[in-house]
């Protein structure tokens, strides 16, 4: 525990200055950094077993990575077709959850996959950094929501969880563990969304949003426990003492930040 506090105690003031002190080009260029390092420990998830499989596919992935946020910034309508696909993906992936047995095997599923599961979120994220108004901001609220929301279930979880949530995926996790993430959730919206100037049906409508990227997060976690799981692996890596790897931090954010640029996009919200 001593190790896990350490270590966030270093990284989230490193996160929020990031965040709101960096040009948007620099910030896409320091998570498109940690994004490949994600798809480096995508490659045990696979798995790929060989040194030369693995790094041949991190300078793929980087390859269309970068052509992706090229091809975006000729054309940037085109992101409003992919976070459909992204935010099916997760719907997908919830369903998914309910058989864990299936897909152990499907090597070649998941070689694609990383261009669903991870591409969308770095270029959603990037978007919304960048975005006219309050883009920072809101940048940072995705990331202090999944902490609250994850902060939320750990304490209901521990105190009051009886009910187990998915047992076969993640044992530890509780629905009123959930209960408790979705309540710390909606109170961090609800003063969020006064800070950005919502009053009425728009900030009911954040509110909402926020409960929907909280209970979508829940998935993205529980998609790399499954993951995980099937490759008898603890954590993704152990670049953070106590925390393990990028992916043991960034899963539920993954899939929360195309869903959140999304449900600004189509409720028209800041």
């Amino acid at each position: 525990m001593l190790k896990r506090l350490l270590t966030a105690a270093v990284l989230i003031p490193l996160v929020v200055w990031g965040i709101l002190r960096l040009s948007t080009p620099l910030f896409v260029a320091a998570t498109g950094a940690f994004i490949a390092l994600a798809v480096w420990e995508w490659t045990g998830l696979i798995p790929l077993r060989t040194l030369p499989a693995k790094i041949l596919y991190l300078l793929g992935s980087i390859a269309v990575a970068g052509g992706a946020w090229y091809v975006l910034q000729q054309q940037p309508e085109l992101l409003t077709g992919l976070l459909p696909v992204a935010v099916a993906w997760w719907i997908l992936a919830a369903v998914w959850l309910r058989w864990p047995q299936v897909g152990r095997d499907w090597v070649a599923f998941k070689f694609v996959l990383v261009a669903i599961a991870l591409l969308p979120a770095w270029l959603a994220l990037a978007a919304l950094h960048g975005r006219a108004q309050h883009g920072p901001e809101l940048a940072l609220f995705i990331f202090v929501l999944m902490w609250v929301a994850d902060s939320g279930a750990y304490f209901a979880g521990k105190s009051f969880g009886r009910h187990k949530l998915a047992p076969r995926v993640s044992p530890g996790k509780t629905w009123e563990g959930v209960a408790g993430g979705l309540t710390a959730s909606a109170l961090l919206a609800a003063f969020a969304g006064h800070w950005f100037g919502l009053n009425g049906q728009g900030l009911v409508a954040f509110v909402g949003l926020a409960l929907v990227c909280a209970a979508i997060s829940i998935v993205g976690d529980l998609f790399f426990s499954l993951l995980k799981r099937q490759q008898n692996l603890k954590d993704t890596g152990q670049l953070f003492p106590g925390h393990g790897g990028i992916l043991d931090r960034i899963d539920s954010l993954l899939a929360a930040v195309p869903v959140f640029l999304y449900g600004l996009n189509e409720l028209a919200l800041l």
